[in-house]
């Protein structure tokens, strides 16, 4: 796992030789830093949050939801959880992993999991919401991502 590359969206070759399951087709690598530790010296909770949302961005410009340019979407988080199964520490090198379990009109379900040397360490979801440029109405989910979540993911239409 030392070889791939930080913060680079990962081909499923290289997130299969980090250890990463079948069934997960976009990752990113990274390592864990001194500031994401907590008084116990593990990786605090906050810190998971942010590794799915730094993974959840090149994560909607892949899947054709947003490049965050004028007349996007405004995709919006609702909810947001995590699972910890065993705690990482400074210097671990892990892989976040993220895809879209299900979608309805409006709305998607994306499902996350970190892995360090193929151990399942946190698992997490969360629900994002796609609205107009007003940030206040629902708005249908491009096609393209619909079709990518069911291509790419395996995802299933509620």
């Amino acid at each position: 796992m030392t070889d791939l590359p930080f913060l680079t969206p990962l081909s499923p070759d290289q997130l299969h030789a980090a250890g990463v399951p079948d069934g997960w087709s976009f990752g990113m690598a990274d390592i864990v830093r001194f500031h994401e530790l907590d008084a116990l010296n593990h990786v605090n909770n906050v810190a998971y949050f942010r590794w799915f949302e730094s993974l959840r961005i090149p994560y909607f410009q892949a899947y054709d939801l947003s490049n965050y340019q004028p007349g996007d979407p405004t995709l919006v988080v609702m909810t947001n959880t995590a699972k910890y199964h065993a705690p990482l520490f400074l210097n671990d090198r892990y892989v976040t992993v993220g895809r879209t379990a299900s979608f309805r009109q409006n709305s998607f379900r994306m499902e996350y999991a970190v892995f360090s040397e193929g151990a399942l360490k946190t698992t997490g979801d969360c629900i994002v919401v796609c609205l107009e440029a007003d940030a206040a109405t629902k708005c249908a989910l491009p096609k393209a991502a619909t079709r990518a979540f069911v291509n790419r993911d395996g995802a299933i239409k509620e």
